[in-house]
């Protein structure tokens, strides 16, 4: 039973000054397992399919920006574990606490010894940094002082898993919004890693059996990033009506300026209604697919990311509409639509759902 008491925005402002998920929102978290969704039974995760995760961090998200997307982003990292040495995740998730953060940014050099790597780098944006247990770091592979090249002469990059206590963490996440994710960054130089820790996001590179690690990596993301920009956006929308209504209470408006308003209302809601319905169809179709061929085909792999972009500009269209309905208490710093509004035009600028193709 999740403790709506806690999530309210009270809490979220708490969490936001300190720059962190609380300690109340934390311990949910891991009494709910939300940082392991993907995370198959036998470990102690949830093991949810794609459509009943993605649920989840939408409805995470619409309590609160930063709580949805931490949980998104540490549940993705975890989600690595599909690719894992069976051995060293074993030893990784027998913590309850367990939290993976990580970075897309290939940051980093591993220098290939005999038997483990000398890991040297700095990446950006790890979500859910001050109470990571676990990091992971794309490098660069080196050998013999040299860079080792693929066959059409770039680099080969690979991922590492770094424990917390062998990277130091970097005070580096100042923007407007999304505050309570803490997305530092992390670095650590001439670091001896193992060779175990070592791990490729492959179909060929998968160590486990669960449908979801069968799911290309492209279209996990889009998918989930989008739903949480779906949930802030929902929020974001609910408190401009409020507000509005509450406005019209205390100082009514002309018939013209109502009708304005219910009319771009109403529209927004039924433009997002219809993106929101078309997104789960369209995911759902495809998680059968992967559950009865082992695969998704490139036409619905190409439809996930059509539908992810095509949500999100949606949300981004109907937000600019609505906002101005709000009047000046939008812009009031201390106020909860001015965070949640901070929140989405943060998130909305991730780079996988900038544009709309």
């Amino acid at each position: 039973m999740l403790k709506k008491e806690i999530f309210n925005s009270d809490f979220a402002s708490k969490s936001e000054k300190s720059g962190r998920l609380i300690p109340e929102w934390l311990e949910e978290i891991y009494n709910q397992k939300w940082f392991k969704l993907f995370v198959s039974k036998d470990l102690g995760g949830l093991e949810l399919s794609l459509p009943e995760a993605l649920r989840v961090e939408e409805k995470l998200a619409l309590l609160d920006g930063s709580l949805g997307w931490t949980v998104t982003l540490c549940a993705g990292a975890a989600w690595f574990v599909g690719f894992l040495d069976p051995r060293i995740s074993k030893e990784i998730f027998s913590d309850p606490k367990v939290c993976f953060a990580g970075s897309g940014y290939v940051g980093g050099r591993a220098e290939k010894k005999n038997g483990f790597f000398l890991v040297s780098g700095n990446w950006t944006y790890a979500s859910g940094a001050l109470h990571a247990t676990h990091f992971t770091a794309n490098c660069e592979i080196w050998e013999g002082g040299d860079p080792i090249l693929d066959s059409f002469g770039n680099p080969i990059v690979k991922a590492f898993i770094l424990k917390r206590e062998e990277v130091e963490i970097l005070d580096a996440w100042k923007f407007m919004g999304m505050k309570a994710t803490g997305s530092h960054s992390f670095k650590t130089e001439n670091l001896n890693v193992p060779e175990n820790r070592l791990f490729e996001i492959s179909p060929e590179k998968v160590t486990r059996n669960e449908v979801i690690y069968k799911m290309p990596f492209l279209q996990f993301a889009e998918a989930t990033l989008a739903v949480n920009i779906l949930g802030i956006s929902i929020h974001f929308q609910d408190l401009i009506r409020e507000i509005f209504w509450n406005r019209q209470k205390v100082k009514p408006l002309d018939q013209k300026y109502l009708e304005y308003f219910e009319e771009v209302e109403k529209k927004s809601r039924k433009s997002i209604d219809k993106k929101r319905s078309n997104f789960y169809r369209q995911v759902e179709e495809a998680w059968y697919e992967l559950e009865k061929e082992g695969k998704i085909s490139s036409p619905q792999l190409a439809a996930i990311s059509k539908v992810s972009r095509s949500l999100t500009q949606s949300c981004r269209k109907w937000n600019s509409k609505m906002y101005p309905f709000a009047g000046l208490e939008a812009a009031r710093e201390e106020g909860e639509l001015n965070r949640v509004w901070r929140d989405f035009n943060t998130v909305s600028q991730h780079s996988l759902l900038i544009f709309p193709f």
